[in-house]
């Protein structure tokens, strides 16, 4: 039970080791794109791809959707990042319950954001916790965890492929002891709870209330989506790459540093290694600056 590309290397795993998948379930396919066109989840095209059974309810809550997942008969659900809370009657359903690849540390960023926020917060490392499925979100009981070192370059996009092929490996090393019956898993420490929120689209706008330090931050946690900006001539400039340069400098100020455009923030400068304006394609900080004949507007809009 899955839906973005997070999920697939768990799917291909589990065939690969010769489970039998039963079905592969999903969130509907939803309208992306320019065109508005019919996509299918990433989960779905992978399990097209190994003949197994796609199913997309648009609720779990619906009766004939819990009646279809009942008639597989699972021994376990497994899911990874699937969309939405399962609820009581779906939980119950499994013979091994179900079992959640979840990309943190638990009790460490319980939520729907873990990777961003673990990189928001500055965390050294993350990872993937492999948890029984409750009723309350992410709330279960961990049968295991692995590390993963976030460096200094680490995004959202680059840290989710790390983790999802992480989580895939984890799961297939504790999901026999499981089954069988020889591995528990053990209660989340509640003192040690953090939680993440949903991101929104305006939570990449830089704002006058950071430091360069949680700007540079923003810029990697948001990474692929839904990008960190500024306000440049009156249009969303995103910001794709950038690093800091200590010196003074006055929030919302904007100058040429190292022939790259740089944002003046608390505690220094954010220098701008990769941008793009709306409608127009991704360029360097160098080729952006030239596009400006080196004249650049002093200031950018902040939150």
């Amino acid at each position: 039970m899955g839906s973005p590309e997070f999920a697939v290397p768990a799917l291909r795993a589990l065939h690969v080791r010769g489970y039998s998948v039963v079905a592969a379930v999903s969130q509907p396919d939803r309208p992306a794109g320019r065109g508005g066109r019919l996509q299918m989840p990433a989960v779905k095209a992978a399990a097209c791809e190994l003949e197994i059974e796609p199913f997309q309810p648009e609720s779990l809550k619906d009766e004939k959707a819990i009646q279809q997942l009942a008639a597989y008969e699972a021994d376990v659900f497994v899911v990874a990042a699937y969309g939405k809370i399962l609820p009581r009657a779906v939980l119950a359903l499994p013979k091994h319950g179900c079992v959640n690849i979840h990309g943190s540390l638990l009790p460490r960023w319980r939520g729907p954001s873990p990777i961003s926020a673990a990189i928001l917060a500055g965390d050294a490392e993350t990872g993937v916790s492999i948890m029984e499925l409750l009723p309350k979100m992410d709330a279960g009981p961990v049968i295991t965890s692995a590390v993963l070192p976030l460096g200094r370059e680490a995004t959202t996009g680059s840290a989710s492929v790390e983790l999802a092929e992480l989580g895939a490996a984890t799961l297939l090393g504790v999901l026999p002891g499981w089954l069988s019956g020889e591995l528990r898993a053990v209660s989340q420490d509640e003192s040690l709870v953090t939680y993440c929120h949903l991101v929104s689209k305006s939570d990449g706008h830089l704002s006058t209330e950071m430091d360069v330090e949680k700007a540079e931050r923003v810029v990697r946690a948001y990474n692929p989506w839904p990008g960190a900006f500024v306000t440049y001539r009156g249009e969303r400039l995103s910001i794709w790459r950038s690093h800091i340069v200590a010196s003074e400098s006055t929030a919302g100020a904007m100058q040429v540093i190292e022939r790259k455009p740089a944002i003046g923030l608390t505690g220094g400068w954010l220098v701008l290694d990769e941008v793009q304006r709306t409608g127009s394609k991704r360029v360097t900080g160098e080729q952006f600056v030239n596009g400006e004949r080196g004249s650049l507007q002093p200031t950018v809009g902040l939150a």
